[in-house]
Formats: C-alpha cells, structure tokens, sequence
C-alpha cells in the first residue's frame, strides 16, 4: 500500500481506538447499574431493566446510532457526531453487559447474599462488597467477548460521518490504486485492537478465575 496513506489511516485507527475504549468504560457503567437493576427485589427497577435489555437488544445497532445523531438533537442535546457515536455503542454494548454481569450474579452462591444481609448490609452494599466482585470474576471471558465484538461495532460510526478508520478506507478504495492494501490495512488495524485485548481476557482469566 503506498505510503501516502498512512497517516490518513493512522488517525483513522486513533478515532476507533478511542471510540472502543470510551464506549467500552460507558458499556461496563450501565452495565453494571443495568445488572444491578435486573437482580433488585423493587419490581420497578427489575421492570425497567428488563425493558431496557429488550429494547436495545433487539434495535439494529445502524438504527440507534442514526436515532442517537439525528433524532436527539431535536429534543434539545447537541453534541459532535463522535460523542453520539459513543454514547450509542456503550448504551447498545451495555445490554450486553448486563446479561453477561447478570449470569454471572445467578453464579454466586446464594449464602453469600443471606450472609450479607444477616450482618446488616443492605441490597446496595451486598451488591457493591459481595456479589459483584465474584460476579465479574465469574464472567471474565464473556465480558471479553462483548467487549471484542464492541471494537468490530465502532465500524458503525462511519454511518453517522465519523472519521474512523472504515470511513477513511471506504474513502480510500474508492480513490487509491491499491485498494486491497488499504482493505488489509484496515482489517489490520481492527486486528491490532482485537487480539492484545483477547489476549488480555485469558490472561486475567487465569488470574482471577473462581476457584470451583
């Protein structure tokens, strides 16, 4: 591929590298409040979570992301096409945190929370000192997995004019005499993100994995 390229994919793979790891903290936040909410004895809150998961879940990620940039900036919010971006891919990656975290609460034992409570900790507090901390250790490599997946689904922001690095390919293809360099190239870049970060889940997995 010629060289004239690189830089213009370079920033284009710094704009997905950002995008993955803002989106990937935004995704384990609601997440995690998401679980929380789904496991809760107030019905309301189950309820809402429940409606949450279904709706998002089953909404084509191109059609939230569209919805976030075009439609909510009517109601009021005005933000660049790339914080839409990531408030789209963390709101739609955070349903599948949930169900990964919430697996994982069904996992821990159900004495810890009856130990918990029987020394007068409340759901917030067992929830927070007990039950999470083994619940993410339980769900190492799910987690792993939606958080991979995650790093393909920035390619989404190209829909919406984020300069990433598919919407400075699919700009190249057009215009480069190599474009199967520039497709390599950017398969490459996702590829770089990916397998240190697949890596990185077996290592931790090993780690932390409950002892059963």
């Amino acid at each position: 591929m010629p060289f004239q390229y690189l830089d213009e994919l370079a920033e284009g793979f710094l704009t997905t590298l950002s995008l993955t790891l803002l989106s990937a903290v935004g995704a384990l936040v609601i997440g995690t409040v998401l679980a929380a909410m789904r496991v809760s004895p107030v019905p309301v809150l189950r309820a809402v979570g429940t409606t949450y998961v279904q709706l998002v879940r089953n909404t084509p990620l191109p059609v939230l992301a569209v919805l976030f940039a075009l439609g909510l900036p009517v109601l009021g919010p005005s933000f660049g096409f790339f914080t839409w971006a990531v408030l789209a891919l963390a709101v739609y990656t955070g349903a599948f945190v949930c169900e990964a975290l919430r697996s994982g609460i069904n996992a821990v034992g159900v004495g810890q929370g009856e130990a918990a409570r029987a020394i007068g900790l409340g759901f917030g507090q067992t929830m927070r000192l007990v039950v999470l901390p083994q619940a993410f250790r339980t769900v190492v490599p799910p987690l792993g997995n939606v958080l991979i997946a995650l790093t393909k689904n920035t390619a989404v922001a190209a829909t919406i004019s984020v300069a990433d690095i598919t919407l400075r390919s699919n700009a190249l293809i057009t215009s480069s005499a190599d474009p199967l360099g520039v497709i390599g190239a950017s398969a490459l870049a996702y590829l770089v993100i990916t397998l240190p970060l697949g890596l990185a889940v077996d290592r931790l997995e090993g780690r932390v994995a409950v002892v059963r």
